[in-house]
């Protein structure tokens, strides 16, 4: 990972691994809040010279520390400052909207220095989709800076005529400040002597006051406190195997940093660094992955996307009502409708696996009330899929794109060429994704269960009776008994698209499939053809369209593995589980912080290393999330909050003794288990606390 990441809600910064942002840079490095960047440039100099990096660590997430150390300067042949004389040692971290950096200078010198410190700063405003290169328009601009004593103000215009600003301040007398963005501080040190300067970058949007910063250790022991109340609320792992370990607590920590707030409760943005913004598949698939370790994750994310549930019928948004948004950007180029993202629809799974987040998260809590509260927004999800998302009365949701800057493949498989024929050839819209039938099949029989709970037996029968026909005629439509698989979809023309991939994996979550096609799916799955190893491919080797350095053709995405483990051990498959936690947990070796990715290259783990996909976020929601389902799969953990019960089948993983899984939050309670191997294949396990008020069944 070439690039330094730390997050607070809606704000983040993106700098080198020298915590620099040098201009011009191919990752779009800034200071990013509501999708335009604050902060285009951030240099920091001695003596005019770039200093070299010691070290550069961000695991933390929501704090970055960084070491550097100057090169030799000379003026005319004579010594201006030896080299590493100085240690450079750069924190920061995000509190309230402010970004706050400490530049602390020691002197290793044996003798007093003096040298001069210049930060150099700009701010271009410019949107996320100008940085990425994906989009160009009528765009504002910059209204000047202003330089004042210990501070600098960059302002601009917008093509939306709104003002943005970025306002910076330090704590130390400068030498000279300039309106071109540059400070400078002479600085004397004895030989030992240390000197902080702190920084302060606010950004501003619209008319309102900027307020003072509060103070930085003030923000930081506030920070800590948020983690720490983080921690208490969160299910804690303990095992012996120790890169399982990592794994789990990493992708906590990710998942926290990943947390936004827009008024609903906290939910996960999709990744960093280019998708800190509410997604609707993304989100809501992260926030399933989290039910066991923190299931209100769950709740603000369905009050979110309910918030934003489409109401009208919009060709420039994909949008109709009752739809699950699939996007939304808040920048200038989305506030001039200049693209369509104020939010976009274009997805045609978020809506089904809303319903499905729902019956859940009522499934881990026991929380009836949100259905009753939420009841408009379920119906109306319902509604989509039976008169906007079955377009042609064919008990099939397809997608196809309306919009003119809208996304042509609407499915998790997202890219262009990622519905191919095996002849090579692209299908053509409308498209009924196979993984798709699923979550609607798996989303009616849940709200079925919960409105059976709710004493609503007609509705109830409806549903139930609308799944059993779609289960019917999916089998009958997509299976190929050559392969002994399922399509990965129907085109527009009704015909199978029959290339091998991940994505009839999903299936076996939903509860659609017979035993015996359950059983052929789960093989094929871990055939050589789509296991790799290191993990499930989203193509089968040899296909037409296979290409293990693809986005979608051939790599391998950690949070579609997830959604495959979940499902294999829901339907009682846990040596294939097994297999491919242990090939993703080999995987993760071979990236910076043990931190599974968005995805990576699908060549074969018999080359002796993971290879990385060169543009994939990190860290990512779902990504994150897929060590946490891990922990779900070992357990064999479903609880049923309906039923008020608690189903276990604990298994351990090869070379792993011991497991221990505390305070898991189930319905108005406490749950804990404990999981021992006492011998080479035996395995124990015991509840450890359990104030949930369910029956626990061993499955």
């Amino acid at each position: 990972m070439e690039y330094r990441v730390i997050k607070e809600n809606d704000l983040f910064l993106l700098t080198d691994t020298k915590g620099n942002i040098p201009e011009d840079h191919p990752y779009g490095l800034g200071l990013y809040t509501k999708d335009t960047r604050f902060l285009s440039k951030l240099d920091l100099k001695i003596n005019g010279q770039e200093p070299v990096l010691l070290s550069s660590d961000a695991a933390e997430n929501y704090m970055a520390t960084i070491l550097l150390t100057n090169v030799q300067t000379e003026i005319d042949g004579k010594l201006e400052l030896w080299r590493e004389s100085v240690e450079v040692k750069r924190t920061r971290y995000i509190y309230d909207g402010v970004l706050y950096e400490r530049i602390q200078l020691t002197n290793y010198y044996p003798k007093q220095i003096a040298f001069e410190l210049s930060v150099h700063m700009d701010a271009d405003f410019a949107d996320m989709f100008v940085v990425r290169g994906f989009q160009t328009g009528e765009l504002g601009k910059g209204t000047g800076t202003e330089a004042a004593d210990r501070s600098l103000s960059f302002s601009y215009l917008g093509a939306d005529q709104v003002r943005r600003a970025t306002s910076v301040t330090w704590d130390r007398q400068e030498q000279s400040v300039h309106e071109n963005g540059d400070v400078f501080f002479r600085v004397s040190l004895n030989h030992g002597e240390s000197e902080n300067i702190r920084f302060t970058v606010q950004p501003q949007i619209g008319e309102a006051c900027v307020t003072e910063p509060i103070k930085p250790e003030d923000a930081l022991e506030q920070l800590k406190h948020i983690y720490k109340v983080w921690d208490q609320q969160t299910a804690k792992v303990q095992t012996d195997h120790e890169l399982l370990q990592r794994l789990v607590d990493r992708g906590l920590k990710d998942m926290k940093v990943l947390l936004t707030d827009l008024g609903y409760g906290s939910f996960p943005v999709a990744g960093l660094p280019w998708f800190g913004v509410p997604f609707g598949r993304d989100s809501l698939i992260a926030s399933l992955q989290m039910l066991p370790f923190n299931a209100q994750i769950a709740k603000g994310t369905i009050r979110t996307m309910a918030a934003w549930q489409g109401k009208a019928v919009d060709p420039w948004r994909d949008e109709q009502p009752g739809k699950i948004m699939h996007e939304i950007r808040y920048g200038e180029l989305a506030n001039t409708k200049q693209i369509p993202f104020t939010p976009y629809y274009g997805t045609v799974d978020a809506t089904p696996l809303f319903l499905m987040l729902i019956v859940e998260y009522v499934r881990w809590t026991g929380d009836l009330a949100l259905v009753q509260e939420l009841e408009p927004n379920i119906i109306g999800a319902l509604e989509w899929i039976d008169r906007y998302g079955d377009r042609d009365d064919d008990l099939f949701v397809e997608y196809h794109q309306e919009s003119s800057k809208g996304i042509a493949n609407q499915g998790w498989k997202d890219s262009g060429d990622s519905i191919v024929h095996r002849n090579g050839e692209y299908a053509n819209t409308p498209i009924a994704l196979s993984e798709v039938q699923g979550y609607v099949f798996q989303a009616k029989t849940g709200i079925a269960d919960l409105y059976e709970a709710l004493g609503r037996n007609e509705e109830s029968t409806r549903l139930r009776d609308e799944a059993r026909r779609l289960k019917s005629k999916f089998d009958e439509a997509f299976w190929m008994d050559e392969h002994q698989y399922y399509a990965i979809a129907l085109d527009g023309s009704k015909h199978q698209v029959g290339t091998i991939t991940s994505n009839p994996g999903h299936l076996l979550l939903s509860g659609m499939l017979d035993e015996s096609r359950a059983e052929a799916v789960a093989d094929m799955l871990i055939s050589h053809k789509m296991f790799s190893g290191f993990g499930i491919r989203t193509m089968g080797a040899g296909e037409a369209g296979y290409n293990p350095m693809s986005y979608h053709d051939g790599s391998i995405w950690p949070h579609d593995n997830s959604m495959i483990i979940l499902g294999l051990s829901k339907t009682g498959r846990q040596q294939h589980a097994n297999q491919v936690m242990k090939g993703l947990i080999d995987s993760a070796g071979h990236f910076e912080y043990e931190r599974l990715p968005e995805l990576f290259c699908g060549y074969d783990s018999s080359i002796g290393k993971a290879v990385p996909y060169p543009v994939a976020c990190s860290p990512q929601a779902w990504a994150a999330g897929a060590p946490l389902v891990f922990i779900q799969s070992l357990l064999g953990l479903f609880p049923d909050g309906v039923g008020k019960e608690i189903h276990l089948s604990p298994v351990l993983l090869d070379g792993m003794n011991e497991l221990t899984v505390s305070n898991i939050a189930i319905g108005s309670g406490i749950l804990s288990i404990r999981v021992e191997r006492s011998g080479e294949s035996d395995i124990s396990w015991s509840v450890l606390e359990n104030t949930t008020g369910y029956r626990v069944i061993a499955d």
